[in-house]
């Protein structure tokens, strides 16, 4: 029996919630290490510091899984948030595959855009501070743990003590700018680099997307579907392994291209407090200014463990979203 309208409709949000969980959490716990390397080779160097002290690559690796309480916290209502979108936006703006109507292919990598763009938005509301968190936990800040990474943000919540009055006689030294305290100042920490990441998450996600969808699309329309005697055209489940594939390839082929945006998300949120005056905001341009410094290649700082987390990542996120996704469904035609 087929389903009532309200009930098929809460059952696809449904499949995305569960499904966008399982893949965020899979993909994060298992390419966790990969994330780390790349965060620290992002991290700007102190170049007053002798050759022999630089970071080595056995004090990269150290400390490897530092912050992963963080991601652990904001992974799965993250991909929830951003699959509940995308999956949305695209039922919103295109028709079902059981439908005769063929939208051009305009019409599919605009709305692929859109939905992928707006899913990223939302998930970035979830993502950006465990994040914030998490990276600098990665960095080796504050012992390379989450829980004092977050407590040094929190603390901002607290009224700055005024010092005491100089006795009198004594010589006043000029008062340092004071930091800004309260609420809003904790939200403006947690959120620091909002803006670039969804500068970088966009173009990324677009690409990852509008690729994996095309190669997914090509290889159903060659290879599943079928016209049965009565003339109407069904189409068979993708399976995960090859949608594990198509994520591979199209998440190592955006990641490629956005390593620039990503160094300067990675600068921007490692940034700490009093970095250019107390309270005062960190600049992208500067933060870019002091990259070019550093020569064009440090633009491309960390690409290897980039396309390598991300192309690995690829795989397992949308291959594990895509069984769950197939999982649930048999559920669901079984029930019909």
């Amino acid at each position: 029996m087929a389903q009532p309208d309200g009930e098929a409709s809460a059952s696809l949000w449904t499949r995305s919630l569960l499904s966008g969980a399982v893949a965020g959490l899979t993909v994060d716990c298992s390419l966790y290490p990969l994330d780390t390397i790349k965060t620290r080779l992002q991290k700007a160097r102190d170049h007053t510091a002798p050759q022999a002290t630089r970071l080595s690559l056995r004090q990269t690796v150290r400390g490897i899984y530092a912050g992963l309480p963080s991601v652990l916290f904001g992974s799965a209502p993250g991909a929830a948030s951003f699959f509940i979108v995308y999956d949305g936006v695209k039922r919103s703006l295109l028709p079902p595959s059981s439908s005769s109507d063929s939208p051009s292919r305009a019409h599919v990598i605009f709305t692929h855009s859109i939905a992928s763009s707006l899913g990223e938005i939302s998930a970035c509301a979830v993502r950006v501070p465990t994040e914030v968190v998490k990276q600098r936990a990665q960095a080796g800040l504050f012992g390379g743990s989450s829980l004092l990474a977050l407590k040094d943000i929190l603390s901002l919540r607290h009224a700055q003590p005024q010092p005491p009055a100089p006795a009198a006689g004594t010589a006043q030294s000029t008062p340092s700018a004071p930091l800004k305290r309260g609420y809003g100042q904790v939200l403006r920490e947690l959120y620091r680099g909002a803006g670039i990441t969804i500068a970088r998450e966009i173009p990324f996600t677009v690409l990852q997307f509008t690729v994996w969808e095309s190669m997914k699309e090509t290889y159903a329309y060659r290879y599943l579907r079928h016209q049965g005697a009565s003339g109407a055209v069904t189409q068979e489940q993708i399976p995960a392994s090859t949608s594990a594939m198509f994520g591979s390839v199209a998440g190592a082929f955006a990641a490629g291209l956005t390593t620039p945006l990503d160094v300067i998300k990675t600068r921007v949120m490692l940034a700490r407090r009093g970095d250019g005056g107390d309270g005062a905001p960190v600049r992208v341009k500067e933060i870019v200014r002091g990259i070019a410094q550093e020569g064009f290649g440090a633009f491309w700082r960390g690409i290897g463990p980039r396309v390598a987390w991300i192309g690995i990542g690829g795989a397992v996120f949308l291959g594990s979203y895509q069984w769950a996704w197939n999982t649930l469904e048999g559920r669901c035609e079984k029930k019909e």
